[in-house]
């Protein structure tokens, strides 16, 4: 008796053989904007470092032209953790349960430095970071962190969002423009006084 072979047959999408196809790309395209866009954030403020967030939220800053101005206290409604102050050891498991609750894509911004590292508490009380209990993806160092270091964390996450990468971010300083040697008021001294 003979044996029965399968013969393999192969599927060459419109896109390419080994990519996804255009619709298929397109279509990951639109979800990933519309992701970014439309960020449900569930505050989880713990210390002085609300303040700042209240702030953060206040018409001055305006949340809403980046899709995530109205808060959700409901963790099964929420895509956006803002772990904001201080985290105890009394308070990890608590937080854990709240990750655990949001539902997938989800997202957690540490807001300041004890959010981050502890900051200076380094004592049996306090929880060493966020990332000790839950994954992070966008650190905002500052003690408490200005309104605009918070927006560009936001906006780094709104690009990780959009790229799909999942890797831990930082917000860099940024460079006063106005202190560069080759821009701001000093170029403008400085053609002022060549011409007299």
């Amino acid at each position: 008796m003979g044996e029965l072979k399968q013969t393999s047959t192969q599927i060459v999408e419109p896109g390419g053989a080994e990519g996804a196809g255009f619709a298929t790309t397109r279509l990951e395209a639109v979800l990933a904007w519309a992701q970014k866009y439309s960020l449900f954030m569930y505050p989880f403020v713990t210390a002085c470092c609300g303040m700042e967030f209240m702030s953060v939220s206040s018409p001055r800053y305006d949340f809403s032209r980046f899709g995530s101005e109205a808060p959700r206290f409901s963790p099964r409604q929420s895509d956006l953790l803002w772990v904001v102050g201080t985290i105890t050891q009394r308070q990890a498991p608590i937080l854990k349960r709240i990750y655990e609750q949001m539902s997938e894509p989800k997202w957690v911004l540490a807001f300041g430095t004890c959010a981050s590292c502890g900051g200076f508490y380094d004592n049996y009380a306090c929880v060493a970071g966020v990332d000790k209990v839950i994954p992070c993806d966008v650190y905002v160092p500052g003690c408490p962190p200005r309104p605009e270091a918070v927006l560009d964390g936001l906006m780094l996450l709104q690009d990780k969002i959009q790229t799909g990468n999942r890797t831990p971010a930082i917000v860099k300083p940024r460079q006063d423009p106005a202190l560069d040697q080759n821009t701001g008021l000093v170029t403008l001294r400085k053609s002022r006084a060549s011409v007299a």
